[in-house]
């Protein structure tokens, strides 16, 4: 997991993040239960976990510190400093894709769950989408449902949804990327501490994006969605026999 910073940390109210949260819950909010503890890797997105299992006692992990409360730890996704199953719930969003190799990061997360346990992870999607946003956030690769879906299954664990998020504001994704790609733009430059600046919206702009992302949010508790800019799939562990 790189150690570049999180951008949602400057800006917890990014319209992207807010989105996000209603999305993840919509997608995976099910598969939560009622665990007894929580792992929530990758925790500098903290918008978007508020609503994962509030009622567990919730550990977070990062490689940035300024995304941790106190009794949370700072530590990578590749090499978690926690027992063999130890948590009933481990989420990791945004994350997977910043880890090589994959199926360590993968096999990391799979081993402190307990027997029965899910895990929840995100990634962004479609490899041609990749510009140099990916190469700021130190991203290693972009995934269609299938890939990540395949990755899971490796590890043993036995996928219960994969859906693509963001089909809304999916046209919109696919255009910008583009226009990058066309004009070779680099507005989207690191901040002076290195931290990747977020495209920027103006409040009109902003309103249409959430809008089109509520569409995602009513569709999702029926059904998978069959494209979008981002994949998240639900997984359980095996339970002991």
């Amino acid at each position: 997991m790189g150690s570049v910073g999180s951008p949602s940390i400057a800006q917890p109210d990014y319209w992207w993040y807010r989105a996000r949260a209603d999305l993840l819950r919509a997608a995976v909010g099910r598969y939560v239960g009622r665990p007894a503890a929580v792992l929530d890797v990758g925790s500098a997105d903290g918008p978007s976990v508020g609503w994962l299992a509030p009622g567990a006692r919730r550990v977070a992990v990062d490689l940035d510190r300024r995304g941790l409360a106190p009794g949370d730890v700072c530590a990578s996704a590749m090499r978690l400093p926690f027992a063999d199953a130890t948590f009933d719930v481990v989420a990791a969003f945004d994350v997977v894709e910043h880890c090589e190799p994959e199926a360590a990061a993968l096999a990391e997360l799979t081993r402190v769950l307990t027997p029965g346990g899910r895990l929840l992870v995100s990634v962004p999607a479609y490899q041609w989408a990749w510009s140099d946003f990916d190469v700021q956030n130190r991203h290693h690769r972009r995934y269609t449902r299938r890939r990540l879906v395949a990755a899971v299954e490796a590890q043993g664990l036995d996928v219960l949804r994969a859906t693509y998020l963001f089909a809304g504001t999916f046209p919109f994704f696919a255009a910008d990327r583009l226009r990058s790609r066309v004009l070779r733009d680099g507005s989207r430059e690191a901040s002076a501490d290195g931290v990747p600046r977020l495209p920027q919206t103006g409040p009109t702009v902003e309103k249409v994006l959430l809008a089109a992302a509520g569409l995602d949010r009513r569709l999702l508790p029926r059904w998978d969605l069959p494209f979008g800019s981002s994949v998240v799939v639900a997984a359980r562990k095996e339970a002991a026999s």
